[in-house]
């Protein structure tokens, strides 16, 4: 699919023009197919698109993953996509993720200042921005029905056999950065995990035909 020309922050265009989905496996893209299978048969019927991304405690991979689905989605002009996040429980957004998001261009900002703090995280001049903070992924902030549920954590997806109000549950998982938390690579790692998220994204969206 070709882009058209977006107003996607001039640094976070760059940067997806510079990923390479090369580097996924042919076995990974199996795994992300049936997401990529999701978008399009909603695009086909002209329908809204609701993704979920859960992960234990919705502070790390669940909200890349959240933040890169919606930014991927402008990019390929596919219309009517909300992305969302939650978890098995809600802890906090963690501070390393926002400071790797602002990194690749992002405007963050803390709405809020608490143990489970507000972000606004702006990828567009003219697009509403994503409300980032952790919550339970029934939580009154995400869809209850007609959505589908990405697993992008083992523990979420082996404890939650069942996600009320899916019409589809997706495992993609990643490993998580907190592995490198209070280390050197910390910063590193962060954007490394980043960056396979946003590729293995621009992957699926590349596959819709609208």
């Amino acid at each position: 699919m070709t882009t058209t020309e977006s107003d996607l922050f001039s640094k976070i265009d760059t940067l997806i023009s510079t990923l390479k989905t090369s580097t996924i496996s042919d076995e990974r893209k199996k795994v992300l197919q049936p997401l990529s299978e999701y978008i399009q048969g909603k695009v086909s019927k002209n329908k809204e698109i609701r993704i979920n991304f859960i992960c234990t405690h919705n502070s790390r991979r669940s909200h890349l993953s959240q933040v890169w689905a919606q930014t991927l989605a402008k990019y390929f002009s596919v219309k009517n996509v909300t992305c969302y996040s939650g978890g098995t429980e809600a802890t906090a957004l963690f501070p390393m993720v926002a400071q790797t998001l602002e990194k690749s261009g992002f405007q963050i900002n803390k709405i809020s200042e608490d143990k489970n703090p507000i972000y606004s995280i702006k990828y567009a001049e003219n697009e509403h921005p994503i409300i980032g903070f952790s919550k339970k992924l029934d939580d009154e902030f995400n869809p209850k029905s007609e959505f589908a549920a990405i697993m992008t954590c083992s523990q979420a997806d082996g404890g939650c056999p069942f996600i009320a109000g899916a019409e589809k549950r997706i495992p993609i998982t990643f490993e998580d950065p907190k592995a490198f938390d209070n280390t050197p690579h910390q910063a590193e790692k962060y954007n490394e995990r980043s960056m396979q998220i946003a590729t293995e994204l621009f992957y699926i969206f590349s596959q819709i035909n609208s």
